[in-house]
């Protein structure tokens, strides 16, 4: 008799033989990966390794050459565009850079979704509001500009408005980029607490390494558009793979170089290049 005392967690992201070009070029080489519901996911990788196109297939905003990607069971590519729009209202995107816009208060920033996907009443966006507020400490900040936060304040603001909606699925594109140490590791303890208590399921981007060991269940490492690694934070520590030790002591790798095929690149002979290393 099986025990169903204590169900395994579902996948909310399944991504299946994920192959994207762009123009004749292979960015996205097969990738297979899971993400599980209340598991903080960090996508790790090398400038270059297809992270940011990535990302973009699972907040399901670009389509891919092939393959397949099902979030919360849906498969994305095959919705209507109805279906899709109502799929993505249950994704929250916290920005790189914020992305607050100058001409709102902080309080305006964060209803914004409520008011483009929403019937409420402004009373009851702006507690709304507020209490997301609260959930990212900056209760009492709604009447600010953005000029007028710290670049770790913008931050907070803007994951209290990508989860002013109560989403599924929470993405971060480098949350940490820019801020000072401090500021970095109160990000990671929020991030931490939206899993614990919204029981959010959290995917970020980063390559802070002390970040991704502070918050991440699990870890995947992209190299060169493919999967290198999926795991837990020790395990992938131990890991025997050179490509993965440089990563982690930022060891830089020097690339053989072909005499010919660099001719041939610099004389722009494409078809006899076709075979180079990218």
């Amino acid at each position: 008799m099986s025990d169903t005392s204590n169900p395994q967690p579902s996948n909310v992201i399944e991504v299946r033989d994920l192959v994207t070009h762009y123009g004749p070029r292979e960015i996205l080489h097969g990738i297979n990966v899971d993400i599980v519901e209340g598991e903080i996911m960090v996508i790790m990788g090398g400038s270059g390794s297809g992270k940011s196109t990535f990302l973009r297939h699972l907040m399901a905003l670009q389509p891919p050459t092939s393959g397949t990607i099902k979030i919360l069971d849906e498969d994305v590519w095959n919705l209507s565009q109805k279906e899709l729009f109502a799929l993505r209202k249950k994704l929250g995107v916290a920005f790189q850079g914020g992305a607050l816009f100058s001409s709102m208060t902080v309080g305006e920033n964060i209803m914004l979704p409520l008011h483009e996907h929403t019937k409420l009443d402004r009373l009851t966006m702006e507690i709304m509001a507020r209490m997301k507020l609260e959930v990212v400490d900056l209760s009492g900040f709604e009447d600010l500009m953005p000029s007028e936060l710290s670049g770790g304040m913008i931050k907070r603001a803007a994951v209290a408005r990508a989860i002013v909606m109560d989403p599924r699925i929470l993405f971060f594109d480098e949350p940490s980029a820019g801020l000072d140490p401090v500021v970095s590791k109160q990000l990671d303890e929020l991030i931490l607490r939206l899993r614990d208590a919204m029981g959010m399921t959290i995917c970020v981007v980063t390559h802070e390494l002390e970040s991704a060991f502070t918050i991440a269940d699990r870890i995947t490492v992209l190299d060169q558009g493919n999967i290198l690694f999926v795991g837990s934070v020790e395990e992938l520590k131990k890991h025997p793979s050179e490509r993965i030790q440089n990563l982690l002591n930022r060891r830089s790798e020097e690339a053989e170089i072909d005499a010919d095929e660099y001719l041939r690149r610099l004389t722009g002979d494409k078809e006899e290049a076709e075979g180079m290393p990218r």
